[in-house]
């Protein structure tokens, strides 16, 4: 049962998702002597971050450790990780917010999914005493007992792991991907192909479809594999026509190894280990077999390619259903807090470090409820986790009412030296 009470002053603000993110928002609203409760759907804090962990981060860990996390850890003898080192996500998980949680003690709750976000006693239409009215956050376990949770304020760190964009063209899933995820066929993103997902992929032909890093993670993987495993091809679809903005900084890149990630994966695509389709934009799915028959418009005409397995690296998007009681003013295009849509569309900023921002940019009508963390970046693809421990610092203060704080944002981020990148560039997917 969550902890919940009547008395408006001793209400939490409550956090969706125990993620890098969401517990760094914990330890600084604990920090400015306001009551955090952490509400993770998974078994485990940091759930979603586990289910990549086989990755390696791009930002060493002195990008990936949050100031109030490093003071809470500290108090209970935590010992800091060599920061120039690069983590995987099991090991930001196991040496970082796995203890983080632990400090925080009571303050986290899993196997605690949040399905619905609302104002106690108000629906959306309301306007009377709204402001006024204390938060009410639904929650079910998993043995479907429903609990229903007030609280001062609500941050919603809860990522966008959980929701990968479709394969298909428009925005929407290709005709047959249903029943091809269904079917295995199409696998989850960033498997963990030499690992638990080896059997999937090893000596069968493999699609990587989409551009950014994710999908460089996993053809350099499949690569490595293809030498320990013959008959193993690869196959990288893209809807671009131009390739070499995919390889990104290269040596530019202020992240060392997110730069040589583009130029290893350019080399093996100069050397025809990945074979390379670009202007491959697919338009259905259908069952060869014990295969799967990939149809794309191409750059003359209509194409098809038939495989083992494909692997999605598209991206990902917000799932803002939960939110949908609430009165929230975002960017059309990205899906982000208004404010922060145009600092952060990958059509209209520029490459480079991201404007600092703070709770002025994140806050919606919707007074005391924000966005962060992965998440408030809605489709946009370039977050950094300093990004969110950044945002969190900031509305934390305004909570407390220091004010002076919160709006004192700043934020000191490598170049990327590229644009077009997805969440594992700069910290991960899912990464709150």
């Amino acid at each position: 049962m969550l902890p919940n009470t009547t008395d408006s002053d001793e209400l939490p603000v409550l956090i969706i998702g125990a993620g890098p993110v969401g517990l760094a928002a914990a330890a600084h609203v604990r920090e400015r002597g306001l009551v955090p409760l952490v509400v993770e759907a998974g078994d485990t804090a940091a759930a979603s971050v586990r289910a990549w962990g086989h990755v390696q981060l791009f930002s060493p860990w002195r990008y990936n450790i949050d100031d109030a996390a490093r003071r809470l850890l500290g108090a209970h003898g935590w010992e800091e990780p060599d920061l120039d080192v690069l983590p995987t996500g099991q090991e930001l998980a196991e040496h970082y917010l796995d203890p983080l949680a632990t400090a925080l003690g009571e303050a986290v709750s899993t196997g605690t999914r949040v399905v619905a976000v609302s104002r106690d006693g108000i629906d959306k239409t309301r306007s009377a005493d709204r402001e006024a009215a204390p938060f009410l956050v639904r929650t079910v376990r998993p043995d479907g007992s429903i609990d229903d949770v007030r609280a001062r304020s609500v941050l919603d760190a809860s990522g966008t792991w959980e929701r990968p964009n479709p394969l298909g063209r428009s925005g929407l899933p290709a005709q047959g991907e249903a029943e091809a995820v269904a079917r295995g066929l199409i696998t989850q993103p960033l498997p963990d192909v030499r690992g638990k997902d080896r059997s999937v992929v090893a000596g069968r032909h493999v699609l990587v479809v989409g551009a950014g890093h994710s999908a460089a993670n996993t053809l350099l993987d499949l690569a490595a594999l293809a030498q320990e495993e013959p008959g193993t091809r690869i196959t990288w679809a893209l809807r671009t026509a131009d390739v070499t903005s995919v390889y990104g900084g290269e040596e530019r890149d202020e992240l060392a190894a997110r730069g040589a990630l583009g130029a290893r994966l350019r080399t093996l695509v100069e050397s025809g280990i990945v074979d390379i389709r670009t202007e491959f934009v697919i338009t259905g799915f259908e069952s060869a077999g014990d295969r799967l028959r990939v149809i794309a418009d191409g750059a003359d005409g209509s194409e098809s390619l038939t495989v083992d397995r494909v692997v999605p690296a598209t991206g990902f998007r917000p799932d803002l259903s939960m939110v949908s009681e609430l009165r929230l003013e975002l960017d059309p295009a990205v899906e982000a807090p208004r404010r922060l849509g145009p600092l952060i569309d990958p059509e209209l900023h520029s490459c480079g470090s991201v404007e600092p921002h703070g709770e002025r940019v994140l806050s919606h009508p919707e007074q005391g409820f924000y966005i962060v963390g992965m998440k408030s970046y809605g489709r946009a693809p370039t977050f950094l986790m300093a990004t969110g421990y950044e945002q969190v610092r900031s509305i934390a203060a305004a909570l407390a009412g220091d004010r002076e704080a919160a709006d004192a944002v700043q934020l000191s981020l490598p170049e990327t030296g590229v644009c077009s990148v997805d969440p594992v560039a700069s910290c991960a997917p899912g990464c709150e």
